[in-house]
């Protein structure tokens, strides 16, 4: 058996340092009001001594955990099958890591769950909570609210329970919608047809809104509803093809949608994009560069969203009135970007 060497406490690294214990708990901890002389000599007995604070104690003087919950309303199953979402807690990651701040994973599988995210964000375990991939009926933010914690929400919030201060970040939905579709009606197809997301979430809702700004007096058969995932996609575009076998373009609302659309259009000997032009949102390599064809689609920057979110949350829990300017809506633009499928 080997003997495991004493921790490093706050009052050996004040003696190697030649200050009060007091001194060495301010430096720790962030607190301001010592020389940066003194700094220099704590911070260099700190890493002399390996002392390592502990988080529990500072927590009590902090009053902060240097934790935060990223809450996803999906279940696991879509969490882990969809890159949108690594995407997305990679940014988010990156920029929590960046200021030594922990991730804590919370995902809904059904309304028990969202009684304990509820449950935890109240408990006070995390300083605040980023939330994405809420659908209408959520309940989630009415319990973060309760919660009282501070929240950065992903996606432009669709609930009216009159708050008008709530912070999210968003990207262009519509307005890249749109040029989806001017830049097929560009390529003279007279058949534009769209395969929406989940309406119950307003990025879906946007980008159908978008479609119908371009083909407003459009059959309203060309609108068959998907669900975000490649399954969704081929079920809408079988759905399609036999309702309306002269649709000749076919704006996806994602690109997970779009590959499930490319795969029933070849079943059917539909040439892509001769005879049907696909494009897709989102952009996620992994996904459009992959596609028989490679796929046109709308880029949006997931990643850059999840840092945006989590850089505005921690304005947010910083010293004096740093948050206090922090918009109420961040809306990110997007970009098509042409491959060979349109």
């Amino acid at each position: 058996m080997t003997e495991t060497a004493p921790r490093p406490t706050l009052e050996a690294v004040a003696a190697r340092a030649g200050v009060s214990r007091a001194t060495v708990s301010r430096v720790v901890n962030g607190g301001d009001g010592v020389r940066e002389t003194l700094v220099e000599r704590v911070r260099r007995a700190v890493e002399e001594l390996g002392y390592v604070p502990n988080q529990a104690a500072r927590s009590l003087v902090t009053r902060r955990h240097d934790a935060v919950a990223v809450v996803v309303a999906e279940p696991e199953t879509r969490v882990f099958a969809d890159p949108f979402f690594a995407l997305q807690l990679r940014g988010i990651s990156k920029e929590l890591t960046a200021h030594d701040n922990q991730l804590v994973l919370l995902l809904t599988e059904g309304r028990d769950d969202h009684a304990r995210v509820g449950r935890y964000l109240a408990g006070g375990h995390v300083d605040g909570a980023l939330v994405f991939s809420l659908h209408l009926d959520d309940p989630l933010p009415g319990l973060i609210q309760r919660a009282g914690v501070p929240t950065v929400f992903g996606g432009r919030p669709g609930w009216s329970d009159g708050t008008t201060d709530v912070v999210y970040v968003d990207s262009d939905n519509r307005g890249g919608a749109r040029e989806a579709v001017r830049h097929l009606a560009g390529l003279g197809r007279t058949c534009v047809a769209h395969i929406t997301g989940p309406l119950d979430q307003t990025s879906a809702a946007d980008r159908l809104d978008g479609y119908r700004d371009v083909m407003g007096d459009a059959d309203p058969g060309l609108v068959v509803r998907g669900d975000f995932t490649p399954a969704g996609g081929e079920r809408a575009m079988r759905e399609l093809l036999d309702r309306c076998p002269d649709v000749d373009a076919v704006f996806a609302a994602n690109d997970l949608t779009a590959s499930g659309a490319l795969r029933v259009l070849r079943e059917r000997g539909r040439r892509v994009p001769e005879d049907v032009a696909v494009i897709g949102f989102d952009d996620m390599l992994p996904v459009a560069e992959q596609t028989d064809p490679p796929l046109t689609t709308v880029r949006q920057d997931i990643e850059e969203m999840g840092r945006l979110m989590a850089r505005l949350l921690l304005g947010d829990l910083g010293p004096g009135d740093a948050g206090a300017a922090a918009p109420a809506g961040v809306v990110l633009p997007t970009t098509l970007v042409r491959r060979t499928s349109a």
